[in-house]
């Protein structure tokens, strides 16, 4: 028993037309002409063939031109589409070629770090950079400036080359300057208040002074000298003594407007008071004393010219007592007796 036509084999697929398949096999007749009736074609051409070729013939598959253009490969429908191409890999740097080029290639990159850390702490730390920048040139500015000074002071430039003195009356003036003669050419800065005081302690009329330096070589003294308030006996003759009992210097006889004190020994209490009294007298009453007297200090009498008394009291409330004395003269010129030891209360006589 025959198996139908076309199950004995698997279908082949073809791309070439049926008049192909049928002229590549040798022996196999061509398919009849279009309009040819199918059955005489196939009786006409089996007559001449054998027997071989016949079986040969109906065993071989019958290959239909729908089926062959049913599967046609895909590939001659459609197109195919070119795919993008994929991106490259960015290729890494090529190695060291050696161990000597990798160690310089890690040492460049660690510099090119530490670089980079500077950068950013300088970034970072600029304003307190900035801050320290600015005290050190004040620090700096202060030290030099304090430095000249000090070089300036202690150079010869500082030296003392004057000495300039103002109110004296009775002390020569160039003895006062002569004094300081071992001091020139002293810095100024060196010259103390223990050397002035040792230079002027040779001169008595002097009561108090002030020293000043001027730069850059000068010594201005103000002196002032002490102010005598009369006249005292002294084993010696008569001395005119300011009111710390201070000899002032030595007289023959009573000056003109010093009066004679007579108050005991100068460093008594009473001379103390009987001299603070008459330095506290105005200008116009000073005149005309011409002595005072005082056995305590609560018991100061002065003498005026003309022989009128003026019972004072103590040394307290002097320039009190000394305005109302003088009211009372201006009011009264003709009285012998003033009492002003109560000024609030005063007494004319």
């Amino acid at each position: 028993m025959k198996r139908p036509q076309g199950f004995d084999r698997p279908p082949v697929r073809r791309t070439s037309t049926t008049a192909d398949a049928t002229a590549a096999r040798p022996g196999r007749a061509e398919p009849p002409a279009a309009g040819a009736a199918p059955g005489r074609g196939r009786a006409g051409g089996d007559r001449g063939r054998s027997a071989a070729d016949r079986d040969r013939a109906i065993t071989e598959p019958i290959v239909l031109p729908d089926q062959t253009a049913q599967i046609a490969p895909p590939s001659a429908e459609k197109p195919a589409v070119p795919k993008p191409a994929a991106p490259k890999p960015a290729s890494a740097p090529d190695p060291p070629a050696d161990a000597r080029a990798a160690r310089r290639a890690v040492a460049k990159a660690a510099r090119e770090r530490r670089r980079y850390e500077k950068q950013e702490i300088r970034r970072f730390t600029q304003r307190a950079r900035r801050r320290r920048i600015a005290w050190l040139v004040a620090a700096g500015s202060v030290v030099l400036v304090a430095g000249g000074a000090v070089a300036a002071a202690y150079s010869p430039i500082m030296a003392l080359r004057e000495v300039r003195v103002e109110g004296l009356v009775r002390t020569p003036e160039a003895d006062v300057v002569a004094a300081f003669a071992d001091q020139l050419g002293t810095p100024l800065a060196l010259v103390g208040s223990d050397d002035v005081q040792a230079a002027l302690r040779g001169f008595p009329l002097i009561e108090t002074y002030a020293a000043e330096t001027v730069p850059p070589g000068t010594l201005v003294l103000r002196i002032v000298e002490r102010t005598p308030v009369g006249v005292v006996e002294t084993s010696n003759g008569l001395a005119l003594v300011d009111g710390a009992g201070v000899v002032i210097e030595k007289v023959d006889e009573r000056p003109e407007g010093q009066p004679l004190i007579e108050a005991g020994a100068v460093t008594s209490e009473g001379f103390r008071a009987a001299g603070a009294v008459i330095r506290s007298l105005p200008a116009s009453v000073r005149p005309q004393v011409v002595g005072a007297t005082a056995e305590t200090a609560d018991d100061v009498r002065l003498e005026l010219a003309g022989g009128v008394s003026v019972v004072w009291g103590g040394a307290d409330e002097s320039s009190t007592k000394a305005d109302v004395l003088a009211a009372l003269m201006a009011a009264s010129p003709g009285a012998s007796r003033y009492d002003v030891s109560a000024p609030m209360n005063p007494v004319v006589g």
